[in-house]
Formats: C-alpha cells, sequence, structure tokens
C-alpha cells in the first residue's frame, strides 16, 4: 500500500476529479438547493408587501410643455400698426353713396352729419354740417376738451377735513369730487376711488393725536360752487327721473344714492347727504378712541367758509384723476359728473362754479383749441339741457382735436369713447347683420333726449385711414326703432368703407 502525504492530500482536495463535483460542492448542494427554492417561493409576497413598507414607486415626471417653459428670447411686441400718412384718402363721393342711403328718419324729423380726414382735416361729408343742432350728450365731448386743457389729465380734487372755526368744531371741505364712496379708498376704481370711511378713520387719528375731548360737531362747507344748484335750462321730468340731480362739489357716487341704481329718485342736496354719512361714520370709528360725535350737520355761515388760511387740516383723500374722470364720463354719460367737471373748469379759470361760468368756461376753452364757437349755444354742459346749439362740424373738429390734434392733453379722452359692440353706451348696440362689422370697430359718444340722436366718434376705415364723424338727428319720432340704426349703419359703414 502506498503512503500518502499531506502536501498530497492538501493538493487533492483542490483538483476536481475528472468527470466528477468536488466534494465540498457535493457536502453543501442539499443547503443551496432549499435556499434557491425559498428565493423562489418569497420574491411574488416580499413584491407585494414592499410597497406597503417603502411606498409606490415613483412614477416619471411628464415632460413640461414647450408653452410652460421659460422662452429663450422675447418675442416681438406685438399690436395695432401704426396708422400711416401714405393711405388712400377716401373719395368723398364715395364716401356720400355709403352714407346717403342710411341717414334717413324712421318718421319725423331730419339727420344731419359731417365726415372728415382726421390726419389733413379734408371734407368727406356734408349733410346740413354747418347748422345748429340739438347735441344731447355729445356735449360731453366738449366739456372733456374742456377740463383736460384747463385742469390737466393728472389733476385730483380733494375732500378734506380741517378744524371748525369753533372749539370741538370739525368741517368738510368738498373739493369738487362727486364720486366719493362710502367705504374706505379704493386706488383701483374712478368711483369710490376716495372713501369717506378712510377720510373718518384719518380725521379719528388727527383728533385723538391732538388730545380732543368732548362732543365734537361735524360742519359742511361747500361754498365751492355757487349759484342754483339746478339748472333751470332743465327739464323737471329729467330731474324727476334721476337724470341729474342738484350739483355740489361733494357728493356720494355721482349723486346717487347706491352707484348700481342709474335711475329713480336721487338726493336733492348731495352734500348734506354725503356729510352726514361722513358723520356717521366719524361717530362709529370714534366711539373706540372715547370721542363723541353730536348728531345732525349744519353748513358752515356763509362768512366762514372757504377754508380760511391756517385752519388745520385733520384729514383728506384725493379723486381720480381728470384723465379718469372723463373717460368715465364719457363711457356711461354722467350727467352730473359732467356738470361738475364743467364747474371745476370755470373755478379753474378764476370764475364762479356756477352753471353760466362753466358753460362760458367749455365754450372759451373749446375756440382755445382752435374749433370755431360763434355759433354754438350753450345751455348746460352735460347736453341735458334742450337749449344746446352746436353743429355737426363743430363736434367732428373735436373728436379730430382728441383724435389727432396738436394738443396731447386731449388724448387723455381716448380711452372713454364707447366701443361699438362691447363696452359703455354701445355696449348692446351693433349686433345684427347690418352694423355686426361696425362691432368693435366704431368709437362713438351717443346721445339720447326724447327727440333727438346722435353719434359722434372716430374709425379706422378699411384702407387704414382715421375717419373722425358726427351723425346729429332733432325732431325725430320718439321711440322710432329705425333712427338709432340708422346712426350705427352709417357708422358701420364708414368702417367697412374702402372708398376710392
Amino acid at each position: 500500500m502506498t503512503k500518502t502525504t499531506g502536501r498530497e492530500l492538501r493538493h487533492d482536495r483542490g483538483r476536481r476529479p475528472r468527470g466528477g463535483i468536488p466534494a465540498v460542492l457535493r457536502r453543501a448542494w442539499p443547503t443551496a438547493l432549499l435556499l434557491v427554492l425559498l428565493i423562489a417561493l418569497l420574491a411574488p409576497a416580499a413584491a407585494q408587501l414592499a410597497p406597503g413598507f417603502t411606498g409606490p414607486a415613483p412614477e416619471a415626471a411628464p415632460p413640461v410643455p414647450a408653452w410652460h417653459q421659460a422662452p429663450s428670447t422675447l418675442t416681438a411686441r406685438t399690436g395695432l400698426a401704426a396708422l400711416e400718412a401714405s393711405a388712400p384718402l377716401p373719395a368723398a363721393a364715395a364716401v356720400r353713396a355709403q352714407i346717403d342711403p342710411l341717414l334717413k328718419p324712421d318718421g319725423g324729423g331730419n339727420f344731419t352729419g359731417f365726415v372728415q380726414d382726421a390726419l389733413t382735416g379734408r371734407v368727406l361729408f356734408d349733410l346740413g354740417g354747418s347748422a345748429n343742432r340739438v347735441p344731447a350728450s355729445n356735449m360731453k365731448l366738449l366739456t372733456a376738451v374742456a377740463a383736460l386743457r384747463s385742469l390737466g389729465p393728472e389733476r385730483r380734487f380733494a375732500t378734506s377735513v380741517v378744524a371748525g372755526p369753533g372749539p370741538g368744531q370739525v368741517v368738510l371741505v368738498g373739493g369738487g369730487d362727486v364720486l366719493l364712496g362710502a367705504g374706505s379708498s379704493r386706488p383701483e376704481t374712478v368711483m369710490g376711488q376716495a372713501g369717506l370711511a378712510t377720510l373718518a378713520e384719518q380725521t379719528v387719528e388727527s383728533l385723538r393725536a391732538s388730545g380732543a375731548a368732548g362732543k365734537i360737531a361735524v360742519l359742511l362747507d361747500d361754498s365751492l360752487f355757487t349759484g342754483p344748484a339746478l339748472n333751470p335750462a332743465w327739464d323737471t321730468g329729467d330731474v324727476e327721473a334721476g337724470e341729474v340731480a342738484p350739483i355740489y362739489p361733494v357728493a356720494l357716487n355721482s349723486g346717487r344714492y347706491d352707484p348700481a341704481v342709474l335711475t329713480g329718485p336721487r338726493p336733492k342736496d348731495a352734500a348734506l347727504t354725503a356729510a352726514g354719512s361722513f358723520a356717521d361714520l366719524l361717530r362709529a370709528k370714534g366711539k373706540a378712541a372715547g370721542l363723541a360725535v353730536a348728531p345732525g350737520v349744519a353748513r358752515v355761515p356763509a362768512q366762514a367758509a372757504g377754508a380760511p388760511e391756517g385752519q388745520a387740516t385733520l384729514a383728506q383723500v384725493e379723486s381720480a384723476t381728470v384723465a379718469e374722470q372723463v373717460g368715465w364720463m364719457l363711457r356711461t354719460s354722467d350727467n352730473y359728473l359732467a356738470e361738475a367737471l364743467g364747474r371745476m373748469t370755470a373755478v379753474e379759470g378764476g370764475l364762479a362754479g356756477s352753471h353760466d361760468a362753466a358753460t362760458a368756461a367749455v365754450r372759451t376753452q373749446v375756440g382755445e383749441a382752435g374749433i370755431p364757437t360763434d355759433s354754438m349755444n350753450l345751455a348746460d354742459v352735460s347736453g341735458l339741457a334742450m337749449g344746446n346749439q352746436v353743429t355737426p362740424r363743430q363736434v367732428a373738429e373735436v373728436v379730430r382735436a382728441i383724435t389727432s390734434g396738436t394738443d396731447p392733453r386731449l388724448r387723455a379722452a381716448l380711452d372713454g369713447f364707447p366701443v361699438a359692440g362691447l363696452t359703455g353706451t354701445l355696449d348692446t348696440r351693433y349686433g345684427d347683420d347690418s352694423t355686426a362689422y361696425g362691432a368693435g370697430l366704431v368709437r362713438a359718444k351717443t346721445g339720447t333726449l326724447n327727440t333727438v340722436l346722435a353719434l359722434s366718434g372716430y374709425v379706422v376705415d378699411a384702407d387704414g385711414r382715421l375717419l373722425v364723424f358726427s351723425f346729429i338727428g332733432n325732431g325725430l319720432t320718439p321711440g322710432a326703432a329705425g333712427n338709432r340704426i340708422a346712426l350705427d349703419r352709417a357708422a358701420t359703414a364708414l368702417a367697412a368703407c374702402g372708398c376710392r
């Protein structure tokens, strides 16, 4: 028997016999097989149980659409192309051929009209354009020009509270803002940009800081406007219907009880109504500060009115700008605001704050804007009076001064022109087949009285030419539906005109 050494045994364990499995693997095989079987059985169960411990596998984020991503370059500025002076000028005969068949009254009365090229002033249509007419609310276009020229687009009117002439008195001083709101000041609005609640809060803070004690009495100074508060040229039926009210230099909601209610009764004394609301707010807000406010409001005696020099200002709120107020006046055809702006124009020119001074101031400013006024007769500045006499040519020239004249201050009125079918007093018009083309293109001030209809504004015609126009009907049959549509069709024809 051959003897085997230890070295040979160690070497032999590392050698695989030919055609066999190493001894170590033969001994471990049952254990390894069992482990493989266990893994195979447990893997599906583990896959189902794992989310309970780890949560669901995160889903891949969806791709971000291109329009949600930050741009790599900025898009070129877009908008309406500037008008070109080289655009073809309409032929007057072609314009007349378009408009003549449309300006026909429905019943009694007649229409007059005037159309000009805005850039050159060339007359393109003249149907009694130099005849005096009752313009209705087209009169507000003249008032807009006068206010912007005299007061300036950025001017604001202050409503103040000053120390009174006697101890324990405060005076609410009207400064021409008739669009006051009853609540807090709202800078984002036109009506209510200045609020009586804010004015009352400021007043309480000033009184508390000054150590005021005892009962506080509220007085009113509305002496900025003079003369009759109600224009005798207005029809009493229009006043009773709420078309206008007595004019004061301080008022809530343009002389209305509620800014959302545009018809019906108005305060007979808008200034005292506003002062009473202020006193109520001062009483409520001053209670926590230990201030007592006496009931009732009285006007400052005439000899003490006018806020004498040295009177301490306790609080003040400011109106929307004149440009914003003019826009509001034109869009909504606000008679009360128009009359207040007319009086403020007069005061700015050193005149009294009266009706007569307002009409004189508006006429002067329109004349200084280069528009002949010799034939004009102004009975008011809102257009409510039937005694107003203005020609279509004069109104068209006013529109031309706003759109393309040499005074840039007048451009502020452009935003106030109602847009056909969209805004202001034209929002429900231009909806039928005969006027639909003018929707969104015609921009014009309306005018409506019992026997009067007017429409004056501007369009860009199909060739890119800016045209200004004024169409005025007088003596019309009240309520006849065809008269308003005649005006709208004439303005639509201008917008569609490629009249060469």
